[in-house]
């Protein structure tokens, strides 16, 4: 682990401390911080049309908040008009750049389930499974204007285990986050990020979610365990198109253990079969 080491700044002992959040790293790190610290506000994104009936919902951070009795606040757009009662602020899956001038009223330590420099971006997670990775882990870094490139001030690895699909490893991503705030938030210090060894993990896109059950096996359950269980990887079973959620490796073939055919329910493969035939 990379402590709080001394580096390119220090603050003082905070007495304000804000969150901002969205999605579901973001809710549990608020939880965590919830649950030792007084957070003045979560900063969230507006409710928006969810699910296949996209009825209007509260993101998964606004959730917390409500149970937690800490105030929210939900501008459509950060500007300077943004009023943040916060020293610190402490963003954990957000989903949206800090301008300039709100980052320098405030010190924001971000949140990212990486060893930065290594899967700077949106889907961090997502792209180590991808890529075959078989250890991740979190950092706690300065918010700064380039994307996910501030000093470090914590760093911790863990094992990506052979069996976690993205939803394990973002759960256990916040379990670390909070263990590595806590060493972070009574005296903030950092150091510069490497130059060597800096990869992107870009957005999940259409092509990244098709399916190849033909393909490389070993590749092609990665793909399944890093778009579970949030997105889902697509392919199609019986000339029939459906999610693929689960997947197990069976004499050198990828064979699927959950599926959710299109427009129904998430159900399991021998179910599924059973339907079509």
């Amino acid at each position: 682990m990379v402590g709080t080491a001394s580096g390119a700044s220090g603050r003082a002992r905070i007495v304000r401390l804000g969150v901002a959040a969205t999605g579901r790293l973001g809710a549990d790190v608020l939880e965590g911080l919830a649950a030792d610290h007084e957070v003045s506000f979560l900063l969230t994104r507006p409710d928006r049309p969810r699910g296949r009936g996209l009825r209007v919902a509260a993101p998964p951070a606004k959730a917390v908040a409500e149970r937690l009795d800490v105030p929210v606040l939900q501008p459509e757009r950060l500007g300077p008009e943004l009023q943040l009662d916060a020293d610190v602020v402490v963003i954990a899956a957000y989903g949206a750049l800090i301008p300039n001038d709100l980052l320098e009223r405030a010190l924001w330590l971000n949140v990212h389930p990486s060893l930065l420099p290594r899967w700077r971006g949106a889907a961090p997670v997502e792209r180590a499974i991808m890529a075959g990775d078989r250890v991740t882990g979190v950092t706690i870094h300065q918010t700064v204007a380039e994307l996910d490139a501030g000093p470090i001030a914590a760093q911790q690895a863990f094992a990506i285990e052979p069996e976690d699909d993205a939803g394990v490893v973002y759960r256990r991503s916040a379990a670390v986050a909070v263990e590595l705030l806590a060493l972070v938030l009574p005296e903030p210090a950092f150091v510069l990020q490497p130059e060597e060894g800096v990869t992107y993990a870009h957005k999940i896109t259409a092509a990244d979610r098709q399916l190849d059950l033909d393909g490389p096996a070993t590749e092609t359950l990665d793909r399944v365990r890093a778009l579970s269980p949030h997105v889902g990887a697509r392919a199609e079973l019986h000339g029939r198109r459906v999610l693929v959620w689960k997947a197990r490796l069976e004499d050198g073939r990828v064979v699927p253990v959950e599926v959710q055919p299109e427009g129904r329910r998430r159900m399991s493969y021998e179910e599924f079969a059973r339907g079509v035939r």
